[in-house]
């Protein structure tokens, strides 16, 4: 009887050491930056390319005082703006959409676009959502075929 009043002290104080060691560590904390299903210009996504899925994380540096070709892209995928500011312009109708650090954008899929930055550089974390040999954009001429 003595050994499981002994025991059953000693296991409450393991179990007080751990909570109160667990209360000093900082918390994980999650932000949600981005939930959507459709882009930054409101048009809903349809679906994720068939096949294969493969998942393409670009870090992309733009030069100061660009504008980048017309191009698109056939799946869904979000750019975070770690530094800098670009404006994202439609080709049909001249849409724009100014995004900043620390922000997020819905990338349009199927539609002709482009960014264009300001008097400092951008540099963006791009997430494609594809499938195994998709293009991640498609320029509007086939001129230049990395255009992101």
């Amino acid at each position: 009887m003595f050994m499981k009043i002994i025991f059953s002290i000693a296991l409450a104080a393991v179990l007080l050491l751990n909570v109160a060691h667990a209360e000093n560590k900082p918390a994980i904390q999650m932000d949600t930056l981005l939930k959507s299903s459709q882009s930054w210009d409101g048009k809903k996504y349809d679906s994720y390319p068939s096949g294969p899925p493969e998942l393409t994380v670009l870090k992309i540096t733009i030069p100061p005082n660009t504008t980048m070709a017309w191009h698109k892209h056939s799946m869904p995928n979000v750019a975070y703006v770690v530094s800098g500011s670009l404006t994202v312009e439609k080709k049909v109708g001249g849409e724009k959409k100014i995004i900043t650090s620390g922000q997020v954008l819905p990338e349009m899929v199927g539609e002709y676009h482009r960014g264009i930055t300001g008097k400092e550089p951008v540099e963006l974390i791009v997430s494609y959502a594809g499938s195994v040999g998709m293009p991640l954009s498609e320029p509007e001429n086939n001129e230049n075929k990395d255009l992101h």
